[in-house]
């Protein structure tokens, strides 16, 4: 039974999570979302990216499973002057209010999995894509 495509949240849950990580095909899926803390996995295809964002109210952790990116973090959308190459076993924090992008600058997609505390996303949200997430009315943009 496939944990993807499944919100489990706010119930307990537990789960593989460098195996639904790496095994994820969307851009987004949220697997679980409680009322302080919310869990998606992510996979960023050869040449994408998930572009630049800022969360004003609340912090972002991201752990790479999988795959090669640039992670970019700064005070603005035009000053991202913190530049780091992620890939398997980094884990990146983002503070509340800190504008970041990660660009997948390899051949093969990255698979990731972020935390958000509080949730960013409306419960169940999946995106196949990221022209999907781009175009979510439910999404900030």
């Amino acid at each position: 039974m496939s944990v993807l495509r499944t919100d489990h949240g706010p119930n307990p849950f537990v789960l593989d999570i460098e195996e639904a990580t790496e095994s994820n095909e969307a851009f987004r899926d949220t697997l679980w979302t409680g009322k302080f803390l919310q869990m998606t996995v992510m996979s960023i295809p050869a040449g994408g990216e998930i572009g630049a964002e800022v969360h004003d109210d609340h912090d972002q952790f991201l752990r790479i499973e999988a795959g090669k990116g640039r992670m970019m973090i700064g005070e603005s959308e035009d000053n991202l002057d913190v530049e780091k190459v992620v890939e398997h076993d980094d884990a990146v924090f983002v503070p509340a209010g800190k504008w970041h992008n990660m660009v997948n600058e390899s051949d093969e997609p990255v698979k990731l999995y972020s935390i958000y505390a509080a949730p960013e996303h409306v419960h169940g949200t999946f995106h196949q894509t990221k022209e999907d997430a781009d175009n979510d009315p439910n999404e900030d943009h």
